[in-house]
């Protein structure tokens, strides 16, 4: 698919070495499997992912972005386009006053945990989501009464035509697990926390209760997307599953958790088949019973 001419192209905006072919995509998510991405680009900087666009979409070569694989599930046949790989770049964080700068590299536990030990209050709900702050600026991440609406002030993006752009909080659309970005052809770099200044030991108890009921509550200990389903409108998806009967319900290796009935885990041997089997199986069958249409979380990518 990728000509030698486009192959050297691609090598004037990042190194040759960041350039791989035939990429197991089970190293790059959460999940633990998938097949092959046909090209897998680390992207360490945010002038090489604005030429990578604006070069691939003139191309006509399909490309997705993403940071540590956490929402996604890749088909067992793989992603027969490019993977551009942010999560080990783009990772700065700079602290001024309230205001915190991240790439969009930088996971959101780090994020969280950077701004505890500056003493900064207001992302303690982050330090167990899974993702990097790119992911959940597209998605609106939250968890325990808090999400990044709240807390930013301003969000740093391109086009595909490769131009750099800001969004303030108003411009971003924030709603519930969504943004602009879904809407628009954008790729998040980086954003600006505006944060508050509180008292450090109370920071760190949050976070370390907020840990502790994961993990009390959530399947870690098994391989996941973390929550697979959006919360419907009035309701709650690990409910309405477990109401209809679907505690413990598996295909092949993939499995509704017996923990959390909103989590879809890997047993050890799924498939991403099982997994994307499983998925509809269980929209289907809680539509069939309460007539409430869940909508995955998780992105899918390939053919299933």
């Amino acid at each position: 698919m990728i000509s030698q001419t486009v192959l050297e192209t691609l090598r004037q905006y990042v190194p040759a070495e960041n350039i791989r072919f035939h990429e197991p995509m089970h190293k790059h998510t959460t999940f633990k499997i998938g097949g092959d991405a046909y090209c897998f680009i680390e992207v360490t900087e945010k002038t090489g992912l604005s030429k990578l666009v604006a070069y691939l979409d003139l191309v006509e070569i399909p490309y997705f972005v993403m940071g540590n694989g956490s929402n996604i599930l890749v088909s067992d046949r793989g992603y027969d386009g490019v993977i551009l790989h942010i999560a080990d770049g783009m990772t700065n964080i700079t602290v001024t006053g309230e205001r915190m700068a991240v790439g969009a590299g930088v996971s959101m536990a780090k994020a969280a945990r950077t701004a505890a030990e500056c003493g900064l209050t207001g992302l303690e709900f982050a330090a167990g989501i899974p993702g990097t702050v790119g992911g959940g600026i597209v998605m609106n991440a939250g968890a325990y009464d808090g999400e990044m609406k709240q807390v930013v002030e301003s969000v740093s993006v391109i086009d595909r035509g490769g131009n750099e752009l800001i969004l303030d909080n108003e411009t971003m659309e924030f709603g519930y697990r969504t943004s602009i970005i879904k809407k628009k052809p954008f790729l998040v770099t980086g954003c600006t926390f505006r944060l508050r200044t509180g008292n450090q030991e109370e920071i760190y108890a949050r976070m370390e209760d907020f840990q502790k009921r994961r993990k009390e509550k959530q399947p870690l200990e098994f391989p996941s997307a973390g929550s697979t389903f959006k919360r419907p409108a009035g309701n709650f998806a690990g409910k309405l599953i477990m109401d209809a009967g679907l505690r413990g319900f598996s295909i092949g290796g993939a499995r509704v958790s017996d923990k959390h009935c909103g989590f879809v885990i890997n047993t050890g041997n799924a498939t991403a088949s099982d997994v994307h089997d499983l998925i509809m199986q269980v929209i289907e069958t809680v539509y069939e019973k309460f007539q409430v249409r869940l909508e995955p979380e998780v992105i899918f990518l390939g053919e299933f």
